[in-house]
């Protein structure tokens, strides 16, 4: 059964003293898949959104380790916008759900988690064949 969109937002439990924060996630416990991938996008220009696609089978846990963006996860029927903005807050996007981060900050860093390795084939860059595969 899928997550509803608007319940995707997961707070991680944020650790540490005197020293700083510390922020562990790990596999089955925070996350509802076996890590086996990990990226992030940094750098990105201004009012140039990032992801617009989905994925067959891939699922995804995103974290601003720096910085702000906002995700919008589209699941055909509905669309949740939600912004990241602490590194102790993740945002799961679930395989068949169209991405889109947008509206990055300067200094942002987003951090991606995956349960797949990267497989182009895994892709679904256009939007009109997800809608046309969620309605077959």
């Amino acid at each position: 059964m899928r997550t509803p969109l608007n319940q995707v937002l997961k707070k991680n439990k944020v650790l540490g003293d005197e020293r700083g924060q510390l922020v562990a996630i790990e596999s089955g416990i925070h996350i509802p898949f076996e890590i086996k991938r990990v990226f992030y996008i940094y750098g990105t220009q201004p009012n140039v959104p990032r992801g617009q696609h989905s994925h067959h089978k891939t699922q995804q846990y995103l974290i601003a380790v720096s910085g702000s963006c906002q995700v919008t996860l589209d699941d055909g029927k509905e669309k949740v916008t939600h912004l990241l903005d602490q590194p102790h807050i993740g945002l799961f996007q679930d395989a068949m759900v169209w991405g889109t981060m947008h509206d990055f900050s300067p200094d942002c860093v987003l951090l991606v988690l995956a349960n797949e390795h990267y497989n182009d084939a895994d892709y679904i860059r256009s939007y009109s064949e997800f809608k046309e595969i969620l309605s077959s």
